[in-house]
C-alpha cells in the first residue's frame, strides 16, 4: 500500500466480505487516524486478535459497521455511476450463469479470485 500511496495507508477502507483474511488486511494496510468500515458480516464464531493498545490508542484508528444505504445513498450512488465518476465495470471478477449459482456462492465466500460475482438467469 506504501509503494502505491505515496508512502502511506488508506485513510479509509470498506471491507465488503466477511473472509477473515480480508479483515486482517484491511488492519494491516490502514493509516493511522483511519477508519474500516465493515459492510458484511463474518460466519458465525469468527474472531480476530486485536491489539486494543496498538490498534486504538497508538494509532486512533475507527472501527464501524453498515450493512444498508437509506434511498438518498443509493440515488448517490446510481449518479455517481451514471457520470462515471465511480467505476463498478472492473470490480465484475466473475459473470455467470443460473446453473453455476453455487460455483459463485463458493468464490465469493473463499475470497480469493473474485471481487463481485454476477448471476446471469438468461445465459
Amino acid at each position: 500500500m506504501r509503494e502505491v500511496n505515496q508512502g502511506r495507508l488508506a485513510d479509509s477502507i470498506i471491507v465488503c466480505t466477511g473472509a477473515v483474511t480480508a479483515l486482517q488486511q484491511a488492519m494491516e494496510c490502514v493509516e493511522r487516524g483511519g477508519t474500516i468500515l465493515f459492510f458484511a458480516p463474518t460466519d458465525k464464531g469468527i474472531t480476530i486478535p486485536l491489539s486494543i493498545n496498538d490498534f486504538f490508542w497508538r494509532n486512533d484508528v475507527t472501527l464501524t459497521t453498515s450493512y444498508a444505504g437509506d434511498y438518498a445513498d443509493h440515488m448517490t450512488a446510481l449518479q455517481l455511476m451514471q457520470a462515471k465518476r465511480v467505476t463498478v465495470k472492473e470490480m465484475i471478477t466473475h459473470k455467470l450463469g443460473l446453473s453455476e449459482t453455487v460455483e459463485g456462492f463458493k468464490l465469493v465466500a473463499e475470497a480469493h479470485d473474485s471481487i463481485k460475482v454476477i448471476i446471469e438467469p438468461q445465459r
